[in-house]
């Protein structure tokens, strides 16, 4: 065991003690455990009504009404609440106190969701749906539950966003009810901002936080968003990867023209489009973009120490998802996500099967995403992402080509960067609000609470560390295979439960000691 890696444990050890000695690792906890029981339906109900506010953002007023649902639900539990904009989709801001609190911790979540394909869907996805597994096993719809149902944990609860990012909101509110019922108060004061346009990059945070940053002064910054680690255990987690997404349009003629007669001769965009793609990545899925990984340091060694000690998972994953082989394969799951990444979103031009056509089209368009990694930057990444292209003999322009433009230039490339992009974030493993934090969780039923150093998803966390001072830790909940961005989102049960439990141990123990 390295040095570093010893001194993480043994300050571990001592809170772990510390809180031994104030009773808290053997606190009896079983009260939240009771409430849920008897107020599963309760729950579950508040939650189908949130589930069914469509929130992708598609039309004027679809996110306001979710603040505004928000806003009163969570009034109810004694916090003062409104929504405040700058320019792009309501966030939440709220706050209750605690008398004689010293500390305070600031909870991060957000409400809006990806965009939908409802007939990809085997269930409206703004309509809750139970299911007894996933989907993909073939699982049928349940009958939602009355008072005499016995509601199974491992039953799954299938609309958009009810693994990302909807329930971290109605987990801290139950965390909140249960400790109410027993005669708890809460050790902190609790902060709130919750984010409507999360999805979208957060485009206007950075101004929310100018804005208001005095009033979100905290101890701690939770991020409650992400999933578990694919093991099922759980984990905090202290980095998340920046997130930029690019869009692309090559060109051919003005106008559509078939493909037999015009075949050989015309220009085709979507041979184009094709060719600039695959020059991104090479074979083995590594970027080929020169220099894109230059300033990209090398995990630490408490970082590798730390992922070390997770439980192997990539032949599980492969089983489970039906690949014969992965990306990389010198490496696992865990240090590839430490990578950047450039991911192709989507692609299009023209149609396929009863939609396709014979015909060479006037465009082809694509959509890029781009995962970030510390010390890379927006800034850095559209140059070089530009400079590769221009390399490859394309013409770039940030506007639709005029006809003249395109009769002057033979590859011509427009690239629109869409507004929100954010660099990573990553913080020690080894601080003493992780320690803290580990042994309320441990506390909970004795069991280890794995370090990630990071996730492959993305957070705007970034701007927080620039506007706030506080420290920033992500607190998972969401089971691994959740579907999140895709068709068929879903939660399990359990990891629903488990996160009110955890919740209301950080809320009851994180101000004492």
């Amino acid at each position: 065991m390295g040095k570093r890696n010893r001194l993480m444990r043994c300050a571990l050890t001592a809170a772990l003690g510390a809180f031994a000695m104030n009773g808290f690792a053997i606190a009896d906890d079983s009260y939240v455990r009771q409430y849920r029981a008897t107020n599963e339906l309760r729950i579950l109900n508040d939650f189908r009504e949130f589930l069914s506010i469509p929130n992708t953002g598609t039309k004027d007023g679809m996110q306001q009404e979710n603040a505004d649902w928000i806003i009163d639900y969570i009034s109810k539990r004694g916090f003062t609440a409104r929504s405040v904009m700058s320019g792009g989709a309501p966030y939440v801001l709220a706050e209750r106190l605690t008398p004689g609190a010293s500390k305070t911790v600031l909870f991060y979540v957000h409400y809006d969701g990806q965009p939908v394909i409802p007939e990809n869907w085997a269930s409206p996805p703004f309509e809750p749906t139970l299911r007894a597994g996933p989907v993909e096993k073939g699982t049928v719809a349940l009958p939602w539950p009355t008072a005499s149902t016995a509601i199974n944990p491992e039953w799954r609860l299938f609309a958009r966003s009810a693994g990302d990012d909807k329930a971290p909101i109605i987990g801290l509110m139950a965390a909140l009810d249960a400790m109410e019922a027993e005669g708890r108060q809460p050790s902190i004061n609790i902060k709130l901002i919750l984010d409507g346009e999360e999805e979208k990059g957060s485009p206007s945070l950075a101004n929310i936080l100018r804005d208001y940053g005095s009033e979100l002064e905290s101890d701690l910054i939770l991020f409650c968003d992400a999933p578990l680690h694919q093991s099922g255990k759980r984990q905090l987690v202290f980095g998340m990867r920046g997130s930029m997404t690019l869009e692309l349009e090559t060109f051919g003629p003005l106008r559509p023209l078939h493909s037999g007669h015009y075949g050989n001769w015309a220009p085709n965009p979507t041979d184009s489009m094709i060719r600039l793609l695959n020059s991104l990545k090479n074979e083995d899925g590594s970027i080929a973009v020169k220099e894109f990984q230059s300033n990209v340091d090398a995990p630490t060694v408490a970082e590798r120490n730390a992922i070390a000690k997770m439980p192997r998972i990539d032949d599980k994953l492969k089983k489970e998802l039906a690949l014969a082989e992965r990306e990389q394969p010198g490496k696992r799951i865990e240090e590839l996500v430490m990578d950047p990444a450039i991911v192709i979103k989507g692609f299009q031009a023209g149609g396929v099967e009863r939609k396709s056509r014979n015909i060479i089209q006037p465009t082809a368009k694509a959509s890029i995403n781009f995962r970030l990694v510390k010390n890379q930057t927006p800034a850095g990444v559209r140059q070089k992402i530009e400079d590769h292209f221009a390399t490859l003999g394309y013409y770039i322009v940030h506007e639709q080509p005029s006809p003249q433009t395109r009769r002057n230039h033979n590859k011509i490339l427009k690239m629109d960067w869409r507004p929100g992009g954010y660099g990573a974030f990553k913080t020690p493993l080894d601080g003493p609000e992780a320690s803290r934090l580990v042994a309320i969780m441990d506390s909970i039923d004795n069991q280890e609470t794995m370090l990630t150093p990071t996730l492959g998803g993305s957070l705007p966390i970034v701007l927080f560390e620039q506007a706030l001072e506080a420290p920033i830790i992500v607190l998972p909940i969401a089971n691994h295979d959740n579907n999140q961005h895709g068709r068929d989102e879903n939660i399990r049960l359990q990891n629903l439960w488990d996160a009110i439990e955890i919740y209301a141990a950080v809320i009851a123990k994180y101000g004492d000691g």
